[in-house]
């Protein structure tokens, strides 16, 4: 079974760039990286699949530094006709060569008309063993777990997708598009468990599937860790992190007895392997977004399903009508900022939020999101104005008059007064939405920008 990917139309574009470069597909463990391939191979007359896993296939790299014979070896090998068909060449589990890795350089500058395409999980891992790695001879892209709306699609909700289509949302679309919203969030988007749901129609037998995908993460630990301290520091934080609060402190995390070095070493280990990540927040108003490493993070899951079944949550959530105050608000928030990863396939891209930080008076909004020159804030939360005293607090400073509450309830505009006197539009945003961000920030800022009232 085959799922239809967003990171389908950036291979494309890929694909007919003249100045293509060889791509490194990055993401974590079974997220899809390789069954994408595949999928994109149709698109070529010729497709070569090199999984570095294999010695065999490995040594093509190990046995020979010159670019010709490699190349030579891979089309002899795979028994592909070398001629003016395009090629593509797809070196799986690339992290297993760093010969391979530094070949790239070689592909780019005297093979152009081959397109290669390579994937791993743990890339960051192996660059340190890299004599040369090939910067500005390859491109980057990283791959997210299964979003919101290619779960419509891996499920065959096509009408449901239309509607994410329409802008603003029709309201009569509305509880369908959040019942399906709040399956996805029960499910999470690892593409087997998908795939499984699928073909089951039931949450039932879906347990194993989170228990092998989580169990495979701790295999890696050899591979994530330096030395014997640092994995056990590792095991430690994939058991407990899941039962932290929303914001962390490294020194004594889980109860432990670990210092802030050795639980920074090992979390900033998690984070290259895109496990769990470190959302650190931001103090800007305006552009560029920089986070502040020096305050306390926040730790974004790979993905939420995952999440809900080490917690044990998954039965709670069936047939609940909103998420927003669910088990604190936690989960729709790593929901929220796992949506928002999603429609970036940049190595460089993390979601943030902004906090204000004084004594007897702090601020946090859930999360920022930078629009061309404006930088929006968005809250994950229902109730009333009163209850948006961080989202006051940040328009009464910020340059703009736009802001975004994700929730439940239908779409809706409206003009908001903070304490302070500030007037500014608040767009109140279904939460299935997430994905849609871009489009719905174009809309809003386009009709409302040097209006004194929404209409």
């Amino acid at each position: 079974m085959t799922f239809e990917r967003n990171a389908y139309q950036s291979l494309l574009k890929w694909k007919g760039n003249k100045d293509r470069k060889p791509l490194i597909i990055r993401g974590a463990r079974q997220v899809g990286k390789t069954t994408l391939v595949n999928h994109f191979a149709k698109e070529y007359t010729n497709y070569i699949y090199l999984n570095l896993e294999k010695k065999d296939d490995r040594q093509i790299f190990e046995k020979s530094d010159r670019i010709k014979d490699i190349v030579n070896a891979i089309f002899l090998k795979s028994d592909t006709p070398m001629d003016r068909q395009p090629t593509l060449l797809f070196l799986d589990e690339i992290q297993e060569s760093p010969e391979a890795i530094q070949q790239l350089r070689y592909f780019y500058e005297e093979y152009r008309d081959l397109h290669v395409i390579a994937a791993g999980s743990l890339l960051e891992f192996v660059l340190k063993k890299v004599a040369s790695f090939p910067v500005g001879r390859v491109q980057h892209m990283v791959l997210h777990p299964i979003n919101f709306e290619e779960f419509l699609w891996a499920t065959d909700k096509k009408n449901a997708l239309k509607e994410l289509d329409i802008i603003p949302v029709q309201n009569y679309a509305h509880d369908i598009l959040l019942q399906l919203y709040h399956q996805y969030a029960i499910i999470g988007g690892m593409p087997e468990v998908i795939k499984r749901y699928k073909e089951e129609d039931s949450l039932i037998n879906l347990s194993e599937l989170y228990n092998n995908l989580w169990q495979s993460y701790n295999n890696d630990i050899e591979k994530y860790a330096s030395n014997s301290t640092e994995r056990k520091v590792i095991r430690h934080i994939l058991e407990t992190a899941p039962f932290e609060k929303d914001r962390i402190s490294f020194a004594g995390f889980g109860n432990s007895q670990y210092r802030s070095r050795e639980v920074g070493e090992a979390l900033r280990a998690l984070d290259l392997a895109r496990i769990i990540q470190l959302i650190y927040p931001t103090t800007c108003l305006q552009p560029p977004l920089i986070p502040d490493i020096k305050r306390k993070p926040r730790l974004q899951f790979v993905d939420t399903g995952l999440l809900n079944h080490t917690l044990g949550l998954q039965a709670d959530m069936i047939g609940m009508k909103e998420l927003n105050d669910f088990y604190r608000g936690r989960i729709l928030q790593q929901l929220i900022t796992q949506q928002f990863q999603s429609i970036s396939d940049s190595p460089l891209y993390k979601p943030s939020f902004w906090v204000r930080e004084r004594v007897n008076s702090n601020a946090e909004v859930d999360l920022v999101y930078q629009y061309k020159r404006y930088i929006i804030p968005i809250e994950i939360k229902s109730g009333p104005h009163g209850k948006l005293r961080s989202l006051h607090q940040f328009m009464e400073k910020s340059n703009h008059p736009f802001a975004v509450r994700l929730l439940a309830n239908y779409f809706k505009v409206e003009e908001v007064k903070s304490p302070g006197g500030v007037s500014y539009f608040l767009m109140n945003l279904p939460y299935y939405l997430a994905t849609r961000i871009p489009e719905y920030l174009e809309w809003f800022i386009t009709k409302f920008n040097n209006k004194s009232h929404p209409s």
